[in-house]
């Protein structure tokens, strides 16, 4: 047979897939899993095999977009630079550079070129701040991360490949592979866990794929974690079962925990999480009496009332009972590429300084350099000094993605310049005046760094393009520096990519004690791949640019196209945490004092439905419904409702159910199923490819209800300004 095969490593999620691609005459034909990577070793979800025909899809621009009234024409880069430039400086010249924003989504995690060179569009426009999908699906374990290790993106994650007990509380890695959690085949390494004996059990308030597949599945109420994990921290102390192991010198501030917990006792909170004391107990002596057990807290407990609460919680759980920096524990990754996002430390800058500003409009604090993304619509649409006017969309469809979000719809045609960065005109960049497109992933090279520092082991993994980027097309690390000197207030014409990619690599060489003048001559090229290599280079198994002899570099990779492994995690917590006394506080005062609030929700109980979200395995958040192939079958976009609760409202399966909250109101078909935990509800999110003048017309046919329609934007953690998305009061009647 003819053609050629590729291997590339899928860019979607934080499992890193190895792939073998087949490609015809400039066409894939086939993607299958490469057995032969280091890392994923065959497996490959139907996301990682669609990749194809996200290339081939006939909707993804592959020019320049500029919107003249309801017309989109395709241009040149040059004119679409012009045409920004028309936009962007009449408002900086006016009103300065606070009147623009970003919004940044979660592909920019993932992406060759947008994590590696954002700062360079966002560092010169001097844009005071920006917006982000952080503040919908993860920020507080950023929040805890910073307060308890000194760098919000040293996040500890659970050693699947060798523990014996895997507590799993609101994640589902059947629907999304590992989240802030980087390991292929995850449900196999359920099995595995139990084929050597061991434990798995889900917390949710819905029995998912992943619970069916583990020991046990306990449902509890949402919004209640931090007190259920309170409760068996509770426990641990009442029998002393407490323990530090080898972190006794490191961890301060036990005590404080044992006084925080003093109330909530496992009787205490029952009524509240619909979890009986004696199940709570259990569960406590279980992760006691375990050997090596994993402590694992995700999306279903960031995004809710108590999520920075409950993120701590989950860490502090690992730490009292030993089960923190050990093989089969939390454990800090040991990542081959240096993260640049680990440079930063509280041992540095100081303890973070939360609420240093508010929100023009509603007063929200500032959380880590941002506010709720759900403030974004308030701050377009209010008139007055610091009105936002200009907003740059950086691989995101806030539209749906954000609560609230039919204020976000009405607002956006309020701008004066809107500049998206984006390979589709979805329901989002409709809005927009200028879009600039990125290459399709097969047309990129790639390799990883971000989702490395969440791997269980240290590995990387170099790709080639599998296309050539096209003559006529920008990669985005260019865009977004061509960009950034337009917000400047700059002339596009006048940009030196070049010289402005030199002067940020020297920073980057400076930050880790290297001389620019000796580092910059040794490459050839500038861009992303340099970047890499350095990130390689500094890393820990690095040659440090000839100081390690025998290290490595992207050079080593390059020349194995299946990865390389260099071995699983280590313990490493004493050189990894960079707080200013180099020791992990347990208390942080500025959690602890958002305790009494949860103390107080002790006492309101359960009252009426509430709604949670949902992710499918075929679904990546609002995309990926225009292929075919993955949104074929039965409807996904259901509203799932427990027997019980669709007998007592009159809902039948199959049937029609008008779902209201304060926010809005909708109508989904119905699925009744007893996966639901009674009194929850739950849709999906990513849904609501309805709207007039996007260009998505497979997702159109498949268009489902949009989720955040219901969701309040003012409904959200208070102590990190995530949104709480899971546990929104809710009624529900037949439609």
């Amino acid at each position: 047979m003819g053609g050629t095969t590729h291997q590339y490593t899928c860019p979607l999620c934080e499992c890193m897939c190895g792939l073998d691609i087949k490609v015809e005459d400039d066409a894939v034909t086939l993607i299958r899993g490469n057995k032969d990577d280091v890392w994923s070793k065959g497996y490959l979800c139907p996301k990682g095999s669609a990749l194809g025909h996200l290339h081939h899809d006939p909707d993804r621009l592959r020019a320049p977009m500029v919107r003249d009234g309801e017309t989109w024409r395709e241009v040149s880069w040059d004119e679409a630079f012009r045409r920004c430039e028309e936009l962007a400086h009449p408002i900086i010249e006016r009103d300065g550079p606070t009147a623009f924003t970003a919004f940044v989504g979660n592909p920019a995690g993932h992406s060759w070129s947008l994590s590696r060179y954002l700062s360079q569009m966002i560092g010169p426009s001097g844009m005071p701040h920006i917006y982000s999908a952080g503040t919908v699906d993860q920020w507080p374990k950023n929040v805890t991360s910073i307060l308890l290790y000194g760098n919000q993106w040293l996040i500890p994650v659970p050693d699947v490949v060798r523990t014996d007990y895997w507590l799993l509380m609101g994640g589902n890695p059947h629907a999304s592979g590992g989240s802030l959690l980087a390991r292929p085949d995850v449900l196999g390494e359920i099995e595995k866990i139990q084929g050597r004996g061991g434990k798995v059990v889900v917390v949710d308030p819905r029995r998912t794929k992943t619970a069916d597949v583990a020991d046990e599945w306990i449902g509890i109420q949402p919004g209640t974690d931090a007190a259920w994990l309170l409760a068996i921290i509770n426990v641990l102390f009442e029998e002393e079962r407490v323990t530090l192991g080898h972190l006794g010198e490191l961890v301060e501030d036990v005590e404080a925990v044992r006084e925080l917990c003093r109330d909530f006792t496992p009787e205490s909170v029952a009524s509240l999480t619909r979890v009986p004391a004696e199940t709570t107990r259990r569960i406590a002596r279980e992760i006691s009496a375990a050997s090596a057990a994993s402590i694992y807290g995700r999306i279903g407990l960031c995004n809710q009332e108590f999520g920075t609460l409950a993120s701590w919680l989950v860490d502090v759980l690992a730490i009292v009972t030993g089960n923190f920096d050990r093989p089969g524990c939390l454990m800090f990754p040991n990542p081959v590429p240096f993260p640049m996002s680990w440079m930063a430390s509280t041992k540095a800058n100081g303890l973070p300084q939360f609420g240093r500003w508010r929100s023009r409009v509603r007063g929200a604090p500032e959380v880590l350099g941002q506010v709720p993304a759900s403030c974004l619509a308030e701050e377009i649409a209010t008139p007055g000094p610091g009105q936002i006017k200009g907003l740059v969309c950086v691989a995101a469809n806030p539209v749906i993605s954000v609560p609230d979000s039919a204020r976000l719809d009405a607002a956006l045609p309020q701008l004066e310049c809107f500049i998206a960065l984006d390979n589709y005109l979805n329901e989002t960049t409709r809005h927009a005046h200028v879009i600039l497109p990125g290459p399709s992933p097969l047309e990129t090279p790639h390799f990883d760094e971000l989702l490395w520092g969440f791997a269980t082991h240290s590995a990387g993994k170099w790709s080639d393009a599998v296309f050539p980027l096209p003559a006529d097309r920008l990669d985005e690390w260019e865009t977004l520096i061509r960009l950034g000197q337009v917000l400047a207030g700059r002339r596009n014409a006048d940009t030196d990519v070049a010289a402005i990619d030199d002067a940020w690599f020297s920073v980057l060489c400076q930050a880790k004690g290297l001389d620019p003048a000796a580092i910059l001559p040794l490459y050839d090229h500038g861009g992303p791949a340099r970047m890499i290599d350095w990130s390689i280079r500094v890393g820990p198994f690095g040659d440090g640019y000839g100081a390690n002899a025998g290290g490595l570099t992207l050079a080593d990779f390059e020349a194995a196209p299946n990865g390389i492994d260099v071995g699983p995690a280590i313990p490493r917590a004493a050189d990894a945490v960079c707080t200013p006394d180099g020791k992990i506080h347990l208390a942080p005062e500025y959690l602890v004092a958002d305790v009494p609030r949860l103390r107080a929700r002790l006492d309101n109980g359960v009252d009426g439905l509430v709604l949670v979200s949902r992710r499918h395995l075929r679904s990546k958040n609002t995309w990926l419904h225009n292929v075919r192939v993955l949104v074929k079958g039965k409807d996904r976009c259901t509203l799932l409702v427990h027997p019980e609760d669709a007998s007592r409202i009159g809902l039948t399966d199959g049937g029609v159910a008008k779902i209201s909250s304060e926010a809005g109101s909708l109508v989904a078909p119905v699925e009744v199923s007893d996966e639901m935990l009674p009194g929850v509800v739950s849709l999906p999110h990513g849904w609501g490819h309805d709207k007039e003048g996007a260009r998505l017309s497979v997702a159109r046919e498949h268009a489902g209800v949009n989720n955040n329609l219901l969701a309040p934007g003012d409904f959200v953690d208070a102590i990190s300004g995530n949104a709480a998305v899971n546990g929104i009061p809710v009624e529900v009647v037949p439609a």
